[in-house]
């Protein structure tokens, strides 16, 4: 379908034939849901061992029983795994709880109350603090900004990264800009991998920002591969050493997708200074985490071989459900540009832009559906995509055949709102 040179005529034709299929789906009451990238019960099922896992022997390789208070760093294990999957020396690694976004939020908060650094960096004795956010991005990152009433810039996000161009000159121009948000393999919700020279320019960000900068390396996705010879992401705390900016960036990730999503091990990886300055914090609030936890996860995936084998078992579930999206895709919109869309190598999430200005109108007609899709705007800051076109499609958790049913509807909404659109046009 090609609106380009379409006649009056043509549009008016095709938008009574979508209208038609339009009422085909809604008098199917369907109800299908792309919102959230959450594993599927299948996925979940792969770690169902753990339930039961420790057989009554609840110490750790060191002897620690981890039954007991303390060790607010994790149990040795579980630090060697967060160390395996972010690239760093276990001594740099603190294992926590469930959930990578709380060590995020307590990192940000603990920043903003009484610095990142030394005495006298705390962002709130400033006047303006902000933060550089690639767009499209990670809602709940953006949701972190705003509850602590942090600026927001939006970043354009290409096919190597944040644009570093705008991100440097930013940074050399504006001394309140504290942090960017940053998920460096398959970016949410674009599957992009940061090229090297991304990589290596983020290091050097340390030199020219200001002191109490701080880089939010959220690695959710390090092991979520989807392909047999995934591309390398060059290691950021290796580039900041090289640079002497190692306390320029904070590392995260999690088994939140690996195991259990709710009951997981969240990772930070960071240098001594930034480590001993997020624990002090840290231990105020808490004596520590959930070593039972920790390792029985450990008892699960003992070595980065476990690791690798399960996680080949979640790409075998997951592969059929993107490879349902990309097909709709690839064959309602490969020779049109109704639509832009990335083909990610891994991840959670297919990123499509839709022409501009009906993001928000397609959202809505599949809603009406009874399709639910992630709100419109929902990947930039306070919601609000200036273009109004990105869409993220989240397709782990609908069985094969629920993706299937989705795209068929999505497809139509698409297609509908886009005549619409350009019929209106021409109408004036």
């Amino acid at each position: 379908m090609q609106l380009e040179n379409a006649s009056t005529e043509q549009l008016e034709q095709w938008e009574t034939e979508l209208a038609e299929q339009y009422q085909g789906f809604l008098g199917q009451n369907l109800k299908l849901d792309l919102t959230r990238g959450k594993p599927s019960a299948q996925q979940l099922d792969l770690s169902d061992a753990l339930d039961g896992m420790l057989g009554g022997n609840y110490q750790s390789k060191d002897g620690t029983d981890t039954r007991n208070y303390g060790g607010l760093e994790g149990i040795a294990e579980a630090r060697d795994l967060g160390a395996a999957i972010l690239g760093v020396s276990a001594n740099e690694v603190l294992a926590g709880g469930n959930s990578s976004l709380t060590l995020m939020h307590q990192a940000v908060t603990f920043a903003y109350l009484y610095g990142p650094c030394a005495a006298g960096s705390a962002w709130k004795d400033e006047n303006d603090i902000k933060f550089l956010c690639p767009v499209p991005g990670y809602d709940r990152h953006f949701t972190i900004c705003e509850d602590l009433d942090i600026e927001m810039i939006p970043v354009t996000m290409t096919d190597q990264g944040p644009n570093m161009d705008q991100v440097e000159s930013l940074i050399k121009s504006d001394s309140s800009i504290k942090g960017i948000w940053c998920v460096p393999k398959y970016s949410n919700p674009t599957g992009v991998i940061y090229s090297n020279n991304t990589v290596n320019r983020m290091a050097k960000l340390g030199k020219i920002a200001a002191k109490n900068f701080r880089i939010f390396w959220d690695n959710a996705y390090a092991v979520h591969d989807l392909v047999d010879t995934p591309k390398p992401l060059a290691n950021i705390m290796d580039a900041c050493r090289n640079e002497g900016t190692e306390d320029s960036v904070l590392q995260f990730a999690s088994t939140s997708k690996i195991t259990h999503a709710g009951s997981g091990i969240a990772f930070l990886a960071a240098s001594e200074n930034n480590l001993n300055a997020f624990k002090k914090r840290l231990g105020t609030a808490t004596i520590g985490p959930d070593k039972v936890n920790q390792l029985r996860h450990m008892r699960l995936i003992p070595d980065g071989d476990a690791l690798r084998v399960h996680m080949e078992k979640h790409a075998e579930l997951l592969k059929p459900r993107f490879a349902s999206v990309l097909n709709h895709l690839d064959q309602h919109f490969a020779n049109s540009n109704l639509g832009q869309w990335q083909r990610p190598e891994g991840g959670y999430f297919v990123s499509f832009n839709t022409l501009p200005g009906l993001a928000q109108e397609v959202v809505k007609l599949a809603g009406d559906l009874g399709v639910k899709l992630t709100p419109a705007g929902a990947t930039f800051p306070y919601g609000k995509d200036p273009d109004d076109q990105n869409i993220r499609l989240a397709p782990s958790f609908p069985s094969v055949e629920e993706v299937d049913a989705t795209m068929q509807a999505f497809v139509v909404c698409v297609k509908l709102a886009s005549v619409r659109q350009k019929l209106q046009q021409l109408n004036g």
